[in-house]
């Protein structure tokens, strides 16, 4: 929502990025989050798909914007 309400096509192209680095640093926790329970491994491997999933999309948005004029 905050990338929707952007002010220009660079600070939306920057809020998409922030987003990807949100989603990194999650995986990131969640990865840390499956050592201390592991019992909880196969739900955590569930959440880290679907973040996996939404960096690459932002990836894709970041890869597109860079290859037009921002």
């Amino acid at each position: 929502m905050e990338a929707n309400g952007a002010s220009s096509k660079k600070d939306f192209a920057n809020k998409i990025f922030i987003c990807k680095k949100e989603a990194q640093e999650t995986k990131h926790w969640l990865r840390m989050l499956v050592n201390c329970f592991p019992e909880q491994t196969e739900k955590l491997r569930q959440y880290w798909q679907e973040v996996q999933e939404l960096t690459m999309i932002f990836q894709k948005i970041t890869s597109s914007l860079r290859n037009v004029a921002v």
